[in-house]
């Protein structure tokens, strides 16, 4: 273990700053890259997010005071700032030479609701929230689109537009699905911290026009109504594709549905961000990790949490690039996502396991090739695809802080 952490550290030490770019093309301000030579000029939403906490706990090693990387956090957000179109439309990636063609497809997803989280995170780091002042019309702008156009009245919940570049890529819940019918549990998941989020840093600028705090809350209640399924004890996403009550004909006018979405029990493990966004209570906290991450013939692996549980017909551990695979490989955030979980809700001992597993998996990684993967088998820890990929990886450091009780680095 001790080895696995020395060389954990020496290679994040080394390599961190491979992730910051100067401006360059259609990127006109400084921005992080994830890492690797697939993502060497391009920018990507909750990539650039993650990877700046990751930055910043790193730094914190060399009593570092952030200074270095201000210029590359503001960067990312004025780079989407630039990209984003009247409406609030914000592309999810940005490519320094390479035109945003599918973007120009109205009916596709937007920006991650991450954006208000990193700017938190960077302001909460720096203690300066003047650059916020500027662009705050536009922030709002973004978040607005969500609230007009992806959310679902009946229930409360937002939804995808499509299944194209969601974060979790192949998630079945939402991949090949029809359009605007996925109340995913991930994207609700985000959204509820997003609103936080958004209260907070419309509170430092004085102009917020919206409520976030109550929009939040109300979230909050829908996840927990439509969401949380008690046979399982787990949280999943649910289908919105019905039909309409009022219909063409009145065959079935004698008992019209009570329901507005179907649940999807599909193991997927993005349940557990229920946790990280600490929308369980405590008894759904106990189900969902008694249950769900603690099970072997499920979640449970040698190196951390399978992202599709083993027993689902769709379960696969393939190569893939467009979409990446999460049909069961092992990747950093997944584990890091749950990591934070758990320590929310007070289940240190299964942190610290998953810690441990994360450092097995990473340190055995780099002992061999010399790089982290992008994901990796559960049961032998082989890197599946993309060698030389950074990004969130590099979150195994904010673990460790907290594993050697040393100062934390969180995210917002």
């Amino acid at each position: 273990m001790q080895e696995y952490i020395d060389i954990i550290r020496e290679y994040s030490k080394n390599n961190y700053k491979k992730t910051t770019r100067q401006p360059m093309g259609q990127l006109k301000f400084p921005f992080i890259v994830p890492g690797s030579n697939s993502y060497l000029t391009s920018l990507w939403d909750w990539d650039s997010w993650l990877t700046d906490v990751a930055i910043r706990q790193i730094m914190s090693y060399n009593s570092d005071d952030g200074t270095d990387v201000f210029e590359y956090e503001k960067g990312c957000i004025y780079n989407f700032v630039d990209h984003m179109k009247a409406n609030g439309r914000t592309p999810i990636s940005i490519y320094a030479d390479r035109p945003i063609s599918i973007f120009r497809q109205e009916e596709t997803n937007i920006h991650k609701p991450c954006f208000a989280q990193h700017i938190a995170f960077i302001i909460r780091e720096n203690g300066n929230s003047d650059w916020l002042v500027p662009i705050w019309d536009k922030i709002e702008l973004y978040i607005g689109y969500y609230l007009k156009s992806c959310k679902h009245t009946e229930t409360g919940l937002f939804f995808w537009i499509n299944d194209w570049a969601i974060g979790v890529d192949n998630d079945p819940c939402t991949y090949y699905r029809p359009y605007k019918s996925s109340a995913s549990i991930y994207l609700n998941c985000m959204m509820y911290k997003e609103l936080l989020a958004m209260e907070y840093i419309g509170g430092l600028v004085g102009k917020k026009a919206y409520d976030y705090k109550s929009e939040a809350q109300k979230l909050k209640e829908s996840i927990n109504e439509h969401l949380w399924d008690e046979k399982c004890g787990f949280y999943f996403s649910a289908d919105l594709n019905l039909l309409p009550l009022e219909r063409e004909f009145d065959v079935h006018s004698g008992m019209p549905r009570s329901w507005h979405s179907l649940i999807q029990r599909i193991d997927v493990w993005s349940g557990f961000m229920a946790l990280w966004a600490g929308i369980a209570d405590k008894s759904k906290a106990e189900r969902v990790v008694g249950e769900n991450l603690k099970n072997e013939r499920t979640f449970c692996a040698k190196y951390g949490v399978r992202t599709l549980s083993k027993l689902e017909k769709m379960y696969t551990i393939e190569k893939s690039g467009n979409p990446s695979c999460w049909l069961g490989p092992i990747w950093g955030i997944s584990n890091y996502m749950c990591f934070r979980g758990l320590l929310n809700y007070g289940f240190y001992d299964d942190a610290k396991e998953l810690v441990e597993k994360t450092v097995n998996l990473f340190g055995r990684d780099l002992l061999e090739n010399g790089s982290f993967h992008e994901y990796y088998h559960p049961d032998t820890g082989e890197g599946v695809n993309n060698p030389g990929f950074q990004s969130w990886n590099l979150l195994v450091n904010n673990m460790l802080a907290w594993y050697e009780n040393k100062p934390v680095i969180w995210e917002f």
